[in-house]
């Protein structure tokens, strides 16, 4: 007899658009059912959102997935067990409206052609595309040694591919369709990470990807870097960190992280290079003037760009008198292993819808950076409010005490069951078919035994994540100085690339604040979720007043160093839109 799916059933009968299954919950079931989805799920052409993550048991989808569910825009499939015969020749059949395809931690050796797996004799250059409308591919964190030129046909505007974490051997390899011209192939990719492979080879085809804006290759085995990176006209952010490049001078630049240096020393063709190679980097140097042009002036663009960069100051942990310390105990290790902290003073919130905006930009963040809290999660402070030193620690559901943002002091377990209830209700309303807020984010925290908390000095626990923060220290308009936190239980890279960003957009804000003197006649209450002193002497245009990032050490409990942020090599992923002065 099939397990029964009452979550299936009740998706039906509400004709929902998003469905979110909790891998631990329903693996059992998942088993029983030959490691693949139910049938059931094919019975909901309504689906717009689908998520099944961290379900060892899931093998397979099974058949007509993309017949059965046409509208589908979002899958979300991690942490799995999927194998390569279980996606099918791409995911069963095209999907015209997917526009996110998340597999990453499948384990994956091998992919259908459709998805960029290696093309057999059967490869149908001229079929319509399978993904029409896909705009981010992640299949970080499975075993691909290779891939094919069929994505570039199947998925035409694709903008992000995460490849990192697998086996592969060289980039872009075979990825491009042979002798496609510049731009003809992945017209809107921007964004490619490839970290964490085996990569031996950087081919200088990497400069037919015409629209590459951030180019993540750390951590691989790269002797040498093609001089016609240099060609790429919008390369902005590149990390290439961790690899034992040949060149020692371009090593020092690399671990600086200065992209534009990299790439001004690539256009001249290095060091030692002879007449031959002058030659060829005036060819370039003409492609890459038609390209700009091509672009509408690209290079006046950059110009303006570079004129308009923010500005953040970073005061070192040793010029604090009383500097802040986060202490993290062992059990954090097993539930969300890794944070990051900084200081960040003289922000502006005060001004008309200015606090509105601040806590919009971090609703986007966890949306975009943070892929909806999986990859990891923000939290945002009244520095003033808070007491440290701090201590990351984990506490049982029924021990674990919070005042939410809004709400009264209550157990975390009784939280979690009283937002659970929350998104019942709301999927109980007749124009509410999707649940929102923080109760789609409780699924991620099915199979914990003990919760992450962060607590202050006078044991008051200040933030909870992924679901909320404090009443303690939430943020106001009068707010000056913020403490920033940023947990995720993949990576410590994820906790300083979201950062780094968030430090940008707050950067972005507060010029925004200070330049235009936001005149909204927001008179919003205080929301959820002291001026620097500058030289006096010094006379700075309003828009350009630097913010100042103060260093925050994580230490153990032995008091030794984990991570101190922001160091000297943090801040690089946005360096090309921020200057930081150390």
């Amino acid at each position: 007899m099939a397990a029964a799916w009452p979550e299936l059933e009740a998706a039906a009968r509400e004709r929902r658009r998003e469905l979110c299954l909790p891998g631990a919950a329903v693996a059992e079931r998942v088993a029983a059912g030959g490691g693949r989805l139910p049938a059931a799920l094919l019975a909901l052409p309504l689906l717009q959102s689908l998520e099944l993550s961290g379900c060892g048991a899931l093998r397979e989808l099974g058949p007509g997935l993309a017949a059965a569910l046409p509208a589908l825009h979002t899958l979300v499939l991690r942490d799995n067990a999927l194998g390569p015969a279980g996606l099918g020749a791409g995911l069963g059949g095209p999907l015209p409206a997917l526009r996110l395809l998340d597999l990453s931690g499948n384990g994956l050796e091998a992919l259908p052609a459709a998805l960029g797996g290696p093309e057999g004799p059967g490869g149908a250059p001229g079929a319509a595309p399978a993904f029409p409308q896909l705009r981010t591919l992640n299949l970080a964190g499975n075993r691909l040694r290779e891939l094919g030129p069929g994505l570039a046909r199947a998925a035409p505007q694709l903008q992000a591919l995460l490849l990192s974490g697998n086996r592969l051997r060289a980039l872009p390899g075979g990825l491009l369709p042979p002798a496609a011209p510049p731009g003809a192939a992945f017209p809107l990719l921007s964004r490619l990470e490839a970290a964490d492979n085996e990569m031996e080879e950087l081919g200088a085809g990497i400069a037919a990807l015409t629209a590459l804006k951030s180019l993540d290759v750390a951590n691989n085995q790269l002797k040498e870097l093609p001089a016609t990176l240099a060609d790429c006209p919008r390369l902005k952010e590149a990390n290439f960190r961790g690899n034992q490049l040949k060149d020692k001078r371009l090593e020092k630049m690399v671990n600086g992280c200065q992209t534009k240096a990299i790439l001004e020393y690539l256009r001249a063709g290095g060091r030692g290079k002879g007449k031959g190679e002058s030659g060829r980097e005036e060819a370039r140097k003409k492609k890459r003037e038609k390209q700009q042009k091509k672009d509408g002036g690209e290079g006046e663009q950059d110009e303006l760009e570079e004129a308009s960069k923010l500005l953040v100051k970073v005061l070192h942990i040793s010029e604090n008198p009383a500097p802040l310390v986060v202490k993290v105990s062992p059990g954090i290790k097993d539930v969300r292993p890794f944070i990051v902290c900084c200081m960040l003073k003289g922000v502006n919130l005060e001004p008309g819808n200015t606090l509105k905006r601040f806590l919009s930009m971090q609703t986007e963040l966890h949306e975009d950076i943070c892929v909806k809290r999986t990859a990891a999660t923000i939290a945002t402070h009244d520095l003033q409010l808070v007491k440290g030193p701090l201590i990351y620690d984990v506490q049982p559901p029924d021990g674990l005490k919070i005042t939410p943002l809004g709400r009264k002091e209550i157990k975390a377990k009784d939280l979690l069951r009283q937002l659970q209830s929350e998104a019942e209700e709301q999927r109980k309303q007749k124009k509410r078919q999707n649940i929102s807020g923080l109760h789609k984010y409780l699924q991620l925290l099915d199979g914990k035994d003990n919760y992450p908390c962060l607590v202050d000095a006078e044991g008051v626990v200040i933030s909870f994540p992924p679901i909320t923060n404090s009443e303690k220290t939430k943020i106001r308009k009068d707010t000056r100085d913020l403490f920033l936190e940023v947990t995720s239980d993949t990576s410590l890279q994820i906790c300083k690339n979201v950062m780094d960003t968030l430090i940008l957009k707050i950067a972005e804000l507060n010029r925004l604040t200070l330049e235009n003197k936001d005149s909204g006649s927001d008179h919003e209450s205080d929301a959820l979720c002291g001026p620097v002193d500058l030289n006096p002497s010094q006379t700075v245009q309003p828009g350009s007043i630097p913010l100042v990032v103060e260093q925050v050490r994580v230490v153990d409990t032995d008091g030794n160093l984990k991570v101190l942020y922001p160091s000297k090599t943090d801040l690089t992923t946005v360096s090309s839109l921020l200057t930081v002065i150390r």
